[in-house]
């Protein structure tokens, strides 16, 4: 693909009507400084700290480079309405109508220090498997994503707009404060959600780490909750009616019902094989589901009522699964397309690390820790969002060889496309006269803007 001067105009147009989104939250000094430390976050390949954003730009022998800094460290500004508006530009662009699907899931950032203080032990997701266990020193982040097919990548992606660091609980028990667990912090993340979006219906999606009763009693009234469930839970049927004139507390559940277990190694339970479009990065998978309603109930904690649904592969590959929605009208096959979505988050933290540099800034003061991450995943929604605009005016194009037909567009060729017309801009001339056209770029340039715009 190659960008021509107008094309690079127009995608420098875009670039700063979407940052400029963001200005009021920012006074007109800082929202400057800010606009550049994105620009040097998008084209630099390699770390992304101050310094590295500094030097890509050109500003090394700038002596007010301190106040870049500042951005991150001290400058009053708000993340979490930054979020906001990021939320509803994604909304706008990908999600206008119908309801809004959201993950929930948590990553960690490798750091090591003495100053990164609320770092803790954490089991390594990426590194580890079944078999082998790997653990990581480093900051836990909770992370929100709409979960919304792009039209230019023609598939699902996981788009981050909110995120929050949860400290270890080494961190609590220094400080003699009370340690908030990995449950509630996604519970206050939901329900600011909620709060944001109040008129639309929202569907969280979530693994089993969420599977809690305190989380999905907090959370069954303001947004629908599909999770993966245990295959021991408790299941119970819905309570019974209590009879006319009888006196005393309305009973919770039912009697006793078969366990998950039970019921998938029951010969008497039906099956119906359905073929799903999707599963986890698969084109088509069949398998066999049975469904049911009932209630999931432990003694001491409010009941929990929905719809499960019991997975299990024909070719016995794979392994069972149970899951549930705790409204209980959705459809079983809708509850299992929402929920394969919930893999696209995992597929956003590697290319934010692999494209964005993830886990290489270096900022030690505690502000800007915590605003430093949530800003660079929040990058990933800003380069889809152009990347949507830039495809809509017919510039964004899958990056092609004589070897390599690619159909599909990848997160790989949006930043691709926004670094080349970052790069680019700076190259735009124009004849004085009205009836010539723009120069175009030296073919030497455009390769290598072209080599540095695919550079990780």
């Amino acid at each position: 693909m190659c960008l021509t001067p107008t094309a690079a105009a127009a995608g420098w147009s875009e670039f700063e009507a979407l940052l400029l989104s963001f200005a009021p939250l920012f006074t007109q000094p800082t929202f400057g400084n800010a606009r550049q430390l994105v620009i040097g976050a998008l084209l630099s390949p390699g770390r992304r700290t101050v310094t590295a954003a500094l030097r890509i730009s050109g500003l090394e022998a700038k002596h007010t480079f301190v106040n870049y800094h500042r951005v991150l460290s001290r400058a009053r500004w708000s993340p979490l309405q930054a979020s906001h508006i990021l939320l509803l530009l994604l909304l706008i662009a990908f999600a206008l109508r119908g309801p809004i699907v959201i993950g929930l899931d948590e990553t960690i950032e490798r750091r090591w220090g003495k100053k990164i203080d609320k770092r803790g032990i954490y089991r390594d997701p990426v590194r580890s498997s079944r078999g082998h266990f790997v653990k990581a020193s480093g900051l836990r982040w909770i992370c929100v994503m709409l979960l919304v097919r792009v039209p230019f990548a023609g598939r699902v992606w996981a788009l981050p707009f909110l995120t929050a660091l949860a400290p270890s609980e080494r961190y609590a028990q220094q400080r003699g404060i009370r340690h908030k667990a990995i449950t509630d912090w996604g519970r206050q993340l939901v329900k600011q959600v909620r709060r944001w979006v109040a008129e639309r219906k929202i569907i969280l999606v979530c693994d089993s780490t969420y599977a809690a009763y305190e989380f999905l009693a907090g959370l069954r009234r303001h947004v629908i909750v599909i999770t993966q469930m245990r295959l021991d839970s408790g299941l119970y049927a819905p309570a019974p009616e209590p009879a006319a004139g009888k006196r005393g507390r309305k009973r919770l559940k039912g009697e006793r019902l078969p366990s998950l277990r039970e019921r998938l190694h029951d010969p008497t339970t039906v099956w119906r094989r359905i073929r799903l479009r999707t599963w986890y990065g698969r084109t088509e998978k069949t398998v066999e589901i049975t469904t049911f309603t009932a209630v999931w109930y432990y003694k001491g904690k409010p009941p929990i009522s929905g719809r499960f649904v019991l997975v299990r592969d024909p070719d016995g590959k794979l392994e069972s699964r149970a899951y549930l929605c705790t409204d209980p009208s959705l459809r079983a096959t809708r509850i299992l397309s929402y929920f394969v979505r919930r893999w696209q988050m995992e597929v956003t933290f590697a290319e934010s690390r692999r494209h964005l540099g993830v886990e290489t800034q270096r900022q030690w003061s505690h502000k800007a820790i915590d605003r430093t991450t949530p800003v660079l995943l929040g990058l990933f929604s800003i380069v889809t969002l152009l990347g949507q605009r830039l495809h809509r005016s017919g510039h964004l194009t899958p990056r092609q060889a004589a070897w390599y037909s690619k159909q599909a567009l990848s997160f790989s060729d949006a930043i691709a496309a926004v670094r080349r017309q970052l790069w680019l801009h700076e190259n735009i001339s124009y004849s004085p006269y009205a009836g010539d056209n723009a120069n175009n770029p030296d073919p030497l340039l455009q390769r290598w803007a072209d080599a540095l715009a695919y550079a990780a």
